[in-house]
């Protein structure tokens, strides 16, 4: 009998080289410019609905996680990050003293690397993100 073993198969040599040539702050760079670092129509983990969030323009993120996925019919690859807000101004890079985990992004692309899905998780008390909650329609009467 014939003892598969994956660690040394070149099938992760070749995953792990491609993921340390892909430029995922790149992506994540250009995911937040293209919805202009804004998140439309988020509920929150307290199933609360936001009609926008808007994130800070000096966020940096750091990639936490990638994994491949393969399903019958398709191939994905989903990258993980961290969204990083820094607390004070000052040179618009947040360090290791003044940074704040505000949430994650998670991007799904396929493998054409075209974009796919993407996933939020927010920290809408933080003071680093405007959170625009829709009005019930009790609070629209009143205004």
């Amino acid at each position: 009998m014939t003892k598969l073993e994956f660690k040394n198969h070149q099938v992760w040599h070749d995953l792990t080289e491609i993921l340390e040539n892909l430029d995922s702050n790149a992506l994540v760079k250009e995911h937040l410019e293209l919805c202009d670092y804004k998140v439309c129509g988020y509920w929150d983990e307290q199933d609360e609905y936001y009609e926008e969030i808007i994130l800070p323009r000096t966020l940096a993120a750091s990639l936490v996680s990638s994994s491949i996925g393969v399903t019958h019919t398709k191939r994905f690859l989903k990258l993980k990050f961290v969204l990083l807000a820094s607390t004070s101004a000052a040179n618009g890079k947040p360090s290791n003293n003044d940074v704040q985990n505000i949430g994650t992004l998670v991007l799904v692309y396929d493998e054409n690397l075209e974009f796919v899905d993407e996933n939020w998780v927010i920290d809408v008390d933080s003071p680093n993100v405007e959170a625009k909650r829709a009005l019930t329609s009790s609070e629209a009467d009143k205004s």
